[in-house]
């Protein structure tokens, strides 16, 4: 951090308290500061460039500096700079945009609803399930099942939905209806001998015997990330997602797909319910909705979800819930017009390209001394770091092997994310190639690097997980931490 007292590091360190970040570590560390970006790279204020292999948070979709998203947006505050859904009031982008999403939907969806960021998303599915039980005549049916690892956001609601429990931990969640299944991390979890298929079997009985302990007449929804990102990319295993659908079918439960992640490209599918077969009656979306250059999420509803909520709010007189800045015609316009861009380029069609390159050096790493798994899909992968290949173990203290390898690869000028003791990576779609392998060929370093210092003893040393570090710790399978 510059020692200079009014420098940026130094004004963040005074003023800004920061999200997923020890604080008192950021005031002995300072902050990176991040002056500009051009397509996959970003620039720290000393000029040095990095390749941003996480897409920011999962969602610079089409990179840094597309001139198409800032004259969509500057277009759009010329002629309207704001105005809002509530009472009947709408705007061409957010009717075009509306229209757009459910048109692209996997499966058929009645209506869009749409918000500020993926937790006001999942907060509102809630609600809505909530709200659509009391329509119905079922006020017991309102208990949501989410799963161990998952990640659904950070409000009082959708972090109770988050399956982490340093989302938990001091902030009294989680909130009652909510209960977790189990990870589908087949390595992590899978008995010795267990094929992926039989594992898949495990969790599908699992969640039905918990919606059998809990009575399937007070379970409304399950909800799942098709890839669960912030708990270490964990890829389903084979025959995972039809065998948990169909305990829901079973037992009429909703499924919810959070798409927050692996929307629009990600997987090498528009959706990442296409590429697991998922069938949901509710899909969340945000990130690379925009590529995060403004705010916006959505959510998609079927009929069997609107119908229930419209018939409620003719009752009652309306619905009450919206935010300010929902729908902002803004946001709907940078939407349309990366959208636009993701289809004109078919950016989709250059993740499956991509992909064989990037899973095949992700794979790699399962030889080295340091990996005990590499694991992804399409455009988003994760290494899981061990010391002890048999055990499945890394450092004493967690999120330290994890947070050594992510410095020496920030300081090699690649940005990755460590999420406990696993990198991940999500870099946007439209790297190249040769920017591919200069990420792995950096993490290969990075890995020998820490592997030295382990011969040396110096790892032990590493203080802190890396800012931004989700904990890999485990939440209860019944009513949360």
């Amino acid at each position: 951090m510059s020692s200079q007292p009014n420098s940026p590091e130094a004004r963040d360190v005074a003023y800004h308290l920061h999200s997923y970040t020890n604080a008192r570590l950021h005031e002995a560390n300072g902050p990176l500061v991040i002056e500009r970006g051009e397509g996959v790279y970003v620039e720290d204020g000393e000029g040095k460039r990095y390749i941003e292999a996480m897409s920011g948070l999962w969602s610079v979709a089409l990179g840094w500096g597309e001139e198409r998203l800032v004259e969509a947006a500057a277009r759009q505050m010329r002629k309207l700079p704001y105005y809002h859904t509530f009472t009947h009031k709408s705007h061409g982008p957010v009717i075009e945009l509306a229209e757009k999403l459910v048109g692209m939907a996997p499966v058929p969806m009645s209506k869009a609803y749409f918000t500020n960021s993926g937790s006001e998303a999942n907060d509102t599915v809630i609600k809505m399930l909530w709200y659509r039980a009391n329509a119905l005549g079922q006020p017991q049916k309102k208990k949501i099942i989410s799963r161990v690892k998952g990640y659904h956001g950070v409000t009082l609601a959708s972090a109770s939905l988050t399956g982490l429990p340093n989302n938990h931990r001091s902030f009294d969640l989680p909130i009652e209806r909510v209960l977790h299944t189990m990870t589908p991390h087949h390595w992590r979890e899978g008995q010795p001998g267990e094929s992926e298929e039989d594992f898949a079997t495990r969790c599908a009985d699992e969640l039905d015997a918990l919606i059998e302990r809990e009575g399937a007449d007070t379970i409304a929804a399950f909800i799942g990330e098709p890839v669960m990102g912030a708990g270490g990319v964990i890829v389903p295993p084979a025959t995972y997602w039809e065998k948990i659908q169909a305990v829901l079918a079973r037992h009429d439960v909703l499924l919810v797909a959070d798409e927050v992640i692996t929307g629009f490209g990600r997987t090498g599918n528009m959706f990442g319910s296409q590429t697991f077969g998922i069938r949901p009656d509710i899909m969340t979306l945000s990130k690379q909705l925009t590529s995060s250059y403004i705010p916006m999420s959505a959510l998609l509803i079927n009929e069997r979800v609107y119908q229930p909520l419209a018939e409620e709010s003719g009752a009652i007189g309306t619905f009450g819930h919206g935010y300010t800045a929902a729908g902002h015609p803004v946001g709907a316009a940078v939407a349309l017009e990366n959208l636009a861009i993701i289809e004109e380029r078919d950016l989709v069609g250059r993740v499956r390209d991509l992909a064989p390159l990037m899973q095949s050096r992700l794979r790699r790493f399962a030889e080295h001394p340091l990996v005990g798994e590499a694991r992804g899909v399409g455009l988003m992968g994760a290494v899981e770091l061990v010391t002890d290949k048999t055990s499945k173990t890394a450092l004493e203290k967690p999120g330290a092997l994890g947070a050594a390898v992510f410095a020496e690869l920030q300081s090699r000028g690649v940005i990755g994310r460590a999420i406990g003791d696993a990198i991940a990576f999500c870099p946007p779609l439209i790297i190249s190639e040769a920017q591919l392998d200069t990420v792995f060929d950096t993490l290969a370093s990075a890995l020998d690097a820490v592997q030295k210092q382990l011969g040396d003893h110096a790892v032990s040393a590493v203080a802190s997980p890396a800012p931004g570090g989700a904990d890999a710790g485990e939440v209860r399978t019944d009513r949360g931490a």
